[in-house]
């Protein structure tokens, strides 16, 4: 591809990612961000740290500054581990009996795994999320702070 081609196939993209009328799938914006991705194109990364997200895709231009994930996504993960670590725990414990320091030195290293390894994960299928549903500043609407 000539570098005038990509100049006008990124541009392009860049003109349409932030564009208000377009049509937004929810379940391939939810996978994307699953992935990390940006939700429009499934290109740009959507993090530039552990959980703070780019001010914007540094593939298509959607901006993602805006978004208000907030507490939706500590709070799926604390839901999400809690049930998981509460049912492997009483599954173990009915099958064998072990000392309350042998669960503490399982369980203990296995919940905080798991709470970092499905933060960022849940962090970018709530900003996918936002984005379909136009939703926390993805819509075109401006917040008035009174």
């Amino acid at each position: 591809m000539s570098e005038a081609a990509r100049f006008s196939a990124s541009s392009s993209a860049i003109a349409s990612a932030n564009d208000l009328s377009s049509e937004r799938n929810l379940g391939q914006a939810l996978l994307r961000g699953l992935r990390c991705r940006c939700p429009n194109c499934g290109e740009g990364k959507l993090f530039g740290g552990f959980v703070k997200s780019v001010n914007a895709c540094e593939a298509c231009g959607q901006e993602i500054y805006h978004h208000r994930a907030d507490d939706l996504p500590p709070y799926l993960t604390i839901f999400i581990v809690g049930h998981l670590i509460v049912a492997l725990f009483m599954g173990l414990e009915a099958a064998v009996t072990l000392s309350i320091w042998t669960h503490m030195a399982i369980w203990i290293p296995v919940t905080v795994v798991l709470s970092l390894l499905l933060m960022q994960p849940l962090k970018g299928a709530t900003i996918g999320l936002q984005w379909a549903l136009r939703l926390g500043g993805f819509g075109g609407e401006t917040e008035e702070i009174g």
